[in-house]
């Protein structure tokens, strides 16, 4: 497992990370995810640290808060061996004030993840959404507050926009406070948005990408084809995952499930693993947050490292999901000379 850089910090993380959305179950759409109990996710844990995965991502939102604390079970006894991540900003419970980005609910949240976890800091706290009923002053001066308290050691965002995520990097310059080095995004073959403003953004800014549902919402496990059924375990048998999960075109998945196939049949490699590959090649990519239903599944997207796609198998499956740009995208890139594509 080769560790890389988070951002514009001196922190290093893992190539992938496990997402703990598995764990636990806990509702129509975390049961379509999977349901983990302390003994399965122990075992997951086990595996992970047996091949140099020691990072692994939750929130407080995650079955209701049941898979933070089964992953602080998971991991008891070992906390100095690994780096635990979560996130805040979702609802967590019926007040006015038990939603958003506060200082009132984010120290409480803070406070919560700590005790579900059963440690006392948490390695990288990033907020799960952008709140825009907060001042963006509040935001950052309580984050600072906390990583001075030594509760926090790093911050990042997560489903942020453009200008919501430089503002809030203008406002950390501007009062010298804590500033983001992780921006948590969508992104996949399926699901390039992220390359369009975000990217150029987070290589300029030093803004290292937490990449999750690197496939696509489960649609890139090799197990979804064009006229075959659904699979049975899958969440995409779940219609409140589904239209809780990003948008995509069906034809634009069987075309790109196509060159994966070819490209996993070139390296011996499986579907997945030749789709996180891909995302592992990505300029400002720090870390793929991977999710596993049991054993089987982790082992396979833990081969997507120690390999890399040749530069023709990348063009190919490049040009499989490449879709138009929305404006000014698709003007800036006829204009290469002065706007080249990030590297």
């Amino acid at each position: 497992m080769n560790y890389r850089q988070l951002g514009g910090s001196g922190f290093k993380v893992p190539a992938l990370c496990l997402g703990t959305g598995t764990f636990g179950g806990r509702g129509e759409f975390f049961k379509a995810w999977g349901g983990s109990d302390v003994a399965e996710a122990t075992r997951l844990v086990d595996i992970c640290l047996e091949a140099g995965l020691t990072m692994f991502d939750s929130a407080d939102g995650y079955s209701g808060g049941a898979a933070e604390e089964i992953l602080g079970q998971a991991i008891r006894g070992r906390r100095d061996q690994v780096i635990i991540s979560t996130k805040g900003t979702f609802r967590a419970g019926p007040g006015p004030n038990d939603v958003g980005s506060s200082r009132f609910h984010l120290i409480r949240a803070v406070e919560g993840s700590l005790r579900r976890l059963g440690t006392d800091y948490i390695d990288l706290y990033q907020l799960h959404g952008f709140d825009a009923m907060t001042p963006v002053e509040e935001v950052l001066h309580t984050l600072d507050d906390l990583v001075r308290a030594g509760k926090i050691r790093y911050i990042g965002c997560s489903n942020f926009s453009g200008w919501h995520l430089m503002k809030s990097l203008a406002v950390s310059e501007r009062y010298g406070l804590a500033r983001y080095v992780a921006h948590q995004a969508y992104y996949s073959l399926i699901g390039r948005d992220y390359e369009w403003e975000l990217m150029p953004l987070a290589l300029d800014q030093k803004v290292g990408a937490v990449v999750w549902s690197p496939l696509g919402w489960g649609r890139l496990t090799g197990k979804i084809r064009r006229g075959a059924p659904l699979p049975e375990t899958s969440r995409l048998q779940s219609k409140q995952a589904v239209d809780g999960g990003p948008p995509v075109d069906q034809e634009l998945v069987y075309q790109i499930v196509d060159a994966l196939d070819a490209v996993a049949q070139e390296t011996g490699k499986s579907v997945p693993q030749v789709a996180i590959n891909w995302l592992l090649q990505r300029p400002s990519v720090a870390t793929v947050v991977i999710g596993a239903r049991n054993e089987t599944q982790l082992r396979d997207n833990l081969g997507a490292v120690g390999w890399a796609l040749t530069p023709q198998q990348i063009a190919q499956l490049d040009a499989a999901s490449a879709v138009t740009l929305p404006y000014p995208y698709w003007h800036q890139r006829g204009f290469t000379e002065r706007n080249p594509a990030p590297v």
